[in-house]
């Protein structure tokens, strides 16, 4: 299977001044600034084949966005290769924008005062989109997402979920081989998470396009991807299967226990690792394969006033396999 996306000992160094505090610190860097420098990525190498859905993990900081920018052409690297679809990104080639999209979950590409459907058009005349094409994609996309009634609606209008909708479909009218995707569940509920890994997983499925993917939630992670490549500092520190990563790393989820009354402490430790005791809260790490068994005698036994079950969080992720 061809390679969509080959990085080789890829770097970024952001350089920046150290400023003093105060106004004699302003002063003093008008003739002197102390120059530091920030290593955001330090030599990474991957490959994605075509077609192949990847998440890209890491905490804050880690290197994920610098790469996808760098990737998308937004940033030019301090050193290393990088060829995707058979261009270099930075050299900003027409040919090879008309052939990736980026979403970032934080940031707007559609004009927010504007319904979406303003976006659309505009986007068709800077990807020089044939008119024929561009009804049929349009069509194509406003079924997938559900959002026939939403593209006629101001943008600030819209719910941030519906919003999400409609970014995707705008990133992807001019059928890109090479998706980035940075972030697009954050800030949504629960609902509109699932819907939006549904629509992802399913264009990825229809038009086998290309997908590197970045999320802070393991839910994305595991719903969508085969694979998963995790940096933190700069630095890939895995590069596998899903699979194997939360088996060896996030084998247990988190209950979060808050009791009515005061209760029998001592029985709670048969049912996982009790990590925090407050009061009547309560958290306890227990296996995965155990939480449908363990939750429902916990709350039999126990005078339980609410009880969540949550997924392990990235940072946790990264941290055991540091220690590993």
């Amino acid at each position: 299977m061809p390679i969509s996306i080959q990085v080789k000992n890829l770097r970024k160094t952001f350089d920046y001044f150290k400023k003093e505090p105060g106004l004699a610190g302003s002063f003093k860097s008008l003739f002197w600034r102390e120059k530091l420098y920030n290593e955001a990525l330090k030599g990474i190498s991957f490959e994605i084949q075509e077609g192949e859905l990847v998440g890209f993990l890491g905490p804050n900081g880690a290197g994920k966005t610098t790469t996808l920018k760098i990737l998308s052409g937004i940033l030019y690297p301090t050193g290393g290769e990088a060829v995707v679809i058979g261009h270099v990104p930075w050299k900003r080639e027409p040919a090879y924008q008309k052939q990736f999209a980026i979403v970032m979950g934080q940031k707007n590409q559609l004009w927010w005062d504007l319904p979406a459907q303003e976006s659309f058009t505009l986007n068709k005349e800077i990807y020089e989109i044939d008119t024929r094409v561009y009804k049929n994609n349009l069509d194509e996309l406003i079924e997938l997402f559900d959002i026939k009634e939403l593209i006629d609606v101001p943008v600030r209008k819209l719910s941030m979920g519906q919003r999400m909708k409609c970014e995707l479909a705008a990133a992807l009218l001019h059928s890109p081989k090479v998706l980035f995707l940075d972030e697009p569940t954050i800030g949504l509920d629960i609902i509109s998470q699932e819907k939006i890994r549904k629509y992802i997983e399913g264009y990825n499925r229809l038009k086998k396009t290309t997908v590197l993917l970045t999320s802070h939630y393991m839910r994305d992670v595991e719903r969508l991807c085969k694979r998963v490549i995790v940096i933190n500092n700069g630095v890939i520190i895995y590069d596998g299967l899903v699979e194997d990563l939360m088996n060896r790393y996030a084998d247990y989820k988190t209950i979060r226990l808050r009791f009515s009354r005061e209760y029998n402490e001592n029985g709670l430790e048969k049912y996982g690792n009790v990590v925090e005791r407050d009061g009547l809260n309560v958290v306890i790490k227990a296996s995965k394969e155990d939480i449908a068994k363990h939750t429902a005698k916990i709350l039999s036994e126990f005078p339980v006033e609410d009880l969540s079950v949550e997924d392990v969080e990235i940072e946790d992720v990264i941290s055991k396999i540091f220690t590993g």
